[in-house]
């Protein structure tokens, strides 16, 4: 490697002194110098060239031959540069090739500096909670973080906003910051697999870009708050039209017993029972609305524990056994014992089932039976998830097919008088379709008039368990 430095500047000396040569050769080629003269010229020029030339090329030689070994390998140390080069350099040659050294050591140093930063920048844009996406001066995506894809599916990078998100007021709002507006922010809703209600909020980026993008566009669910707003005026206005017959109701009986009925003691008996079933209604009818609005307020997150369906199942039959046998009526789980487990929360899941065997109980004939079976159903196409099909069936009247798409609304009853004379409230089933919205599940209705009905709710199976994953569900005894 010394020698290919000594051979460079070499050339380069004999490459400064040629044309000097050239002439003195032209000239006593042409007779104009003497022989000895254009020797001596020759000679002389030569060892001028070399003594004012050579230094300065041999320190170019070592740089070249310094910032090619730093290239290959930024992390040489001093020595191993030194043992490179000549053993004896001029001190401008050996100053070059060490300030090179520390200059080409120095930007190294820098550039894993600005990577380090960089990767730091990458993290924290990864480790967002809330959906980030930034974008460049066309409204193409140029980044976007894990909680976009989780959101949004893929959102591919170099892409127009519009391929991920095609909401108008969401466009309109990009389309002005990305010209020349400092910051915008609007709130939207998606409709799938739930309805979703997020603020997008938009913000240029002063100072360098990174990758091109000059906006940042961050979204936050704002779901909770929305669904807190809509239940508390749900709740009123349910509340107040469910209310007000029971209401009406205690006041009269109690204007009565304070009157004409203050010393009749057979009337106050039979009005103070009538009181307490209206009394017992409106508190089944709240505990419902509250439980309905808990379930509304989380239906956007969907559960993640295993459940295992089996001792759930038959422990809610176990307590509504003794209500079913009032009316001689039997309940006969039928569940395969190596039925997989499914993903949801045990108590929400408790109340489904709680619901429709509830129902099956109420608008069932006496003296027949109430079957609960469950089967492995989906999963015959690719990719698409496997579910545990559990139908509760009943032998009661059946329900006229025109009532079917509407059986799971608020309040909706096939038969009024019937409902409350049976001490419902109308939300057991709008209950249950909110709670399968959250497990994103779904239910199905059957009915035949006059043989009866099936309601079968549709669960996803959860992942092949895991050993030492922890606690799950298994065994665990809801709260009904």
């Amino acid at each position: 490697m010394r020698g290919h430095v000594v051979r460079r500047s070499a050339l380069l000396v004999l490459a400064v002194m040629l044309p000097a040569v050239a002439v003195f050769g032209f000239l006593y080629a042409a007779g104009r110098l003497d022989p000895d003269w254009a020797l001596a010229a020759g000679t002389a020029t030569t060892a001028v060239t070399a003594l004012i030339v050579g230094p300065a090329a041999l320190a170019l030689a070592v740089s070249r031959d310094a910032i090619e070994a730093l290239s290959t390998d930024p992390a040489i140390d001093a020595r191993t540069l030194a043992s490179r080069s000549p053993k004896h350099l001029t001190p401008d040659a050996a100053g070059l090739r060490s300030a090179l050294g520390r200059a080409w050591r120095a930007a190294a140093q820098r550039g894993d500096e600005a990577l380090g930063r960089l990767a730091a920048a990458e993290a924290v844009i990864a480790g967002i909670p809330d959906p980030l996406l930034l974008l460049d001066a066309q409204r193409r995506i140029v980044r976007a973080n894990a909680a976009s894809v989780d959101l949004l599916g893929s959102v591919p990078a170099g892409y127009d906003l519009a391929t991920s998100l095609r909401n108008p007021a969401v466009l309109s709002a990009a389309d002005a910051v990305l010209h020349g507006e400092a910051e915008r922010v609007v709130e939207f809703s998606i409709a799938v697999p739930v309805e979703r209600w997020l603020s997008a909020r938009f913000a240029r980026i002063d100072g360098p870009p990174l990758d091109g993008a000059v906006a940042v566009l961050t979204l936050h669910d704002i779901t909770a708050l929305k669904r807190a707003e809509q239940m508390r005026a749900d709740f009123i206005a349910n509340a107040g039209h469910e209310l007000k017959t029971p209401l009406a109701t205690l006041i009269g009986f109690i204007e009565t017993l304070r009157g004409p009925a203050r010393d009749d003691p057979a009337a106050r008996e039979r009005f103070l029972g009538i009181m307490n079933e209206q009394a017992e209604r409106m508190a089944r009818l709240v505990n419902d609305l509250l439980s309905l609005s808990r379930i509304e307020l989380n239906e956007h997150i969907a559960p993640t524990d295993r459940v295992a369906l089996v001792p759930l199942v038959e422990h809610i039959a176990d307590t509504l056994e003794l209500r079913a046998a009032d009316r001689g009526m039997q309940l006969v789980p039928s569940l395969p014992a190596d039925l997989p487990e499914v993903l949801g929360d045990a108590d929400e899941l408790a109340q489904v089932f709680q619901n429709l065997l509830d129902n099956a109980i109420k608008y069932g004939r006496p003296d027949s039976e109430i079957r609960v079976v469950a089967e492995l159903a989906g999963g015959e196409r690719p990719n698409a998830p496997r579910l545990v099909r559990v139908a509760v069936i009943d032998r009661g009247d059946g329900i006229p097919s025109e009532h079917l798409p509407r059986l799971t609304e608020r309040f909706y009853r096939v038969d009024t008088a019937r409902s409350r004379e049976l001490g419902g409230t109308g939300l057991g089933l709008a209950v249950v379709k909110h709670i399968l919205n959250r497990h994103r599940g779904r239910l199905e209705i059957d009915s035949r008039l006059g043989v009866g009905s099936t309601f079968a709710v549709y669960l996803r199976c959860a992942p092949p368990a895991i050993a030492d994953s922890g606690t799950t569900s298994r065994g665990r005894q809801p709260a009904v």
